[in-house]
């Protein structure tokens, strides 16, 4: 294994001028939900939102749960990999390292985490959006003591940053009653109190040395498994997409303007609402045969907010377009991520392009 991320490292090596014997490389900083993260949450000991669990990861590695809230890839897995960059490894690895760092980059996504402090409070433990941007501040430091405070300005500048979240601050927070901010704000109030707070995280990254960003907006959060269970119809929550729609609106807007008056600064709104929510409505035409279930189910108990031993799987996960109640498969990911390259015109920064794990076998293992 060590030989062979050696190897990688060495292809994937570019634009590069020597810092101190280190090859200065492109790398990836991922600011995130559980959509992105890659194994945060398995080092946070009282948080009620982990991915550790059979049969989280069974498509990815060695089909051990490895932090990923999905059966294989991430959508940042997914376009990093086709972008030829490295993926990112989770900040709370206890084994990460400055040289760590340089060669990969770091991901600081959270499960449950939101761009509101407040949100997914109920799951005790989580990395909200502030908290990340101050966990990225003490790489900086990292970086900095080992750099030199010119060169580390250079590695940071040159580098691609993400920024995911915004789902949870709906469905882990204003959407339900627990949460005081469901009846302190109404839907345009809070919508302008999360791109307030946005705007404010968006701009101290700028600050921090981010040039080159990328902020995700979300899908049809109302069609997920679990708002379609909650509802009398099953059908999708109408209300919750036309939120996720307010939001994208008012995220697009954001992002063109800082990008248009923070200097030097490149940044895009990667939308994939359009083909995720054609996918729920037309699978066939995607070649998925569900998009309304979880592959991962407890039986006729729903919904199991998570997948655990004991649920049953699909047949072919690769059919599927959700993983759980919460979550899209693998499979889904990659149309997701295939859709965000096309519309932002993403080309293999490093010359290579990563395939990543196989895709997900037709036939699950039995339980």
């Amino acid at each position: 294994m060590k030989l062979m991320v050696g190897l990688f490292a060495i292809i994937v090596t570019l634009l590069g001028v020597s810092i101190d014997g280190y090859n200065c490389k492109v790398v990836q900083f991922i600011f995130g939900d559980s959509l992105s993260d890659v194994g945060n949450n398995q080092y946070l000991s009282k948080s009620l939102a982990k991915a550790s669990l059979p049969w989280y990861g069974i498509d990815f590695g060695n089909g051990l749960p490895n932090g990923r809230y999905t059966n294989g890839r991430t959508v940042a897995d997914i376009i990093g990999d086709k972008m030829g960059l490295p993926r990112p490894p989770a900040f709370l690895d206890p084994s990460l390292t400055e040289d760590m760092i340089l060669e990969n980059g770091v991901n600081y996504a959270s499960g449950g985490g939101g761009i509101l402090n407040e949100t997914g409070g109920l799951f005790i433990q989580r990395l909200c959006l502030n908290k990340q941007i101050e966990l990225f501040q003490g790489t900086q430091d990292m970086i900095v003591a080992k750099l030199g405070k010119t060169e580390a300005e250079k590695f940071f500048q040159e580098s691609r940053y993400v920024v995911a979240l915004g789902s949870n601050d709906f469905i882990n927070n204003y959407l339900m009653p627990v949460y005081s901010d469901s009846w302190t704000y109404n839907d345009q109030s809070f919508l302008t109190y999360l791109m307030e707070t946005l705007q404010t995280q968006l701009t101290t990254l700028h600050g921090l040395g981010a040039r080159k960003l990328m902020v995700f907006g979300l899908g049809p959060m109302g069609c997920i498994p679990l708002q379609r269970v909650l509802s009398t119809s099953g059908g999708c929550q109408e209300k919750t997409n036309k939120l996720a729609l307010s939001f994208n609106a008012a995220t697009s807007k954001l992002v063109s303007d800082l990008s248009s008056s923070l200097p030097n600064a490149t940044y895009q709104f990667g939308d994939a609402y359009d083909v995720v929510n054609d996918v729920i409505s037309n699978p066939e035409k995607y070649g998925f045969a569900n998009s309304d279930s979880p592959c991962c189910s407890f039986g006729r108990i729903r919904p199991a907010l998570t997948c655990v031993p004991a649920s049953s799987l699909c047949k072919d996960r690769s059919k599927y377009v959700f993983w759980d109640e919460y979550h899209p498969s693998d499979s889904a990911n990659e149309l997701i991520a295939n859709e965000m390259i096309r519309k932002l015109g993403f080309t293999a920064l490093n010359n290579v392009t990563n395939a990543g794990p196989s895709p997900a076998p037709a036939f699950a293992p039995s339980s």
